[in-house]
């Protein structure tokens, strides 16, 4: 009897330790969880951060007028009623002759500008000259959308050729030319630009003071 009644005590207090140790090890987790919540997420490298992009040259900066201009081309372009019409039929005023596309999102986006140009030099020497190069179908698509940025009238490089024609060529849309009063090249503007703005009615203003 001795025996057992010994044996009663050590089983309740290793009954008891074995409990203090469980709470503690909850105490101790419950506590890392606080700590890891309280901390900051850590950011996660995505390589690095991109550039800003870098602003947009303005008219006067993308004019140029590159080796190899001169007269301009020769070829035959339509207009609205498909008549054949060339750059040198507009010899006496200054010409801005735009190429574009419907599928060229910069052209379109510039296009209101050339319109506000055109109605600005209304009554002046000056003529605005938007030639799709659109193919096919997509003529028409050309001929709708220039419908709604008057006083534009639509002419047309079905074949698209002229962009080859012109020296030295085009390499991209949009590209706008400014021919003086002899039927010269002055210079070019290789996409989109603000046509609208004081910068390109400068130099409109500066070929026209030409003669």
């Amino acid at each position: 009897m001795s025996d057992q009644s010994g044996a009663r005590p050590r089983g309740g207090l290793l009954k008891w330790a074995l409990w203090g140790a469980a709470l503690l090890g909850v105490a101790a987790v419950l506590y890392i969880m606080a700590k890891a919540s309280s901390k900051p997420e850590p950011e996660i490298a995505t390589g690095p951060k991109p550039a800003a992009a870098a602003p947009a040259k303005s008219v006067m900066e993308k004019f140029e007028l590159p080796e190899g201009a001169g007269p301009p081309p020769t070829y035959v372009f339509k207009d609205a009623a498909g008549k054949p019409v060339k750059v040198a039929d507009l010899k006496g005023k200054v010409v801005v002759m735009n190429l574009w596309a419907t599928w060229c999102a910069p052209c379109k986006i510039e296009m209101p500008t050339l319109a506000k140009l055109a109605a600005d030099y209304q009554g002046q020497p000056v003529e605005v000259v938007t030639v799709s190069i659109d193919k096919g179908e997509d003529v028409e698509k050309a001929r709708a959308f220039l419908a709604g940025h008057a006083p534009l009238k639509f002419y047309s490089d079905p074949e698209a050729k002229l962009p080859w024609s012109i020296s030295p060529p085009v390499t991209g849309m949009p590209t706008t030319f400014i021919y003086g009063k002899d039927g010269t090249e002055r210079g070019r503007v290789s996409g989109e630009a603000d046509w609208a703005g004081p910068e390109a009615k400068s130099i409109i203003n500066r070929v026209l003071a030409e003669g």
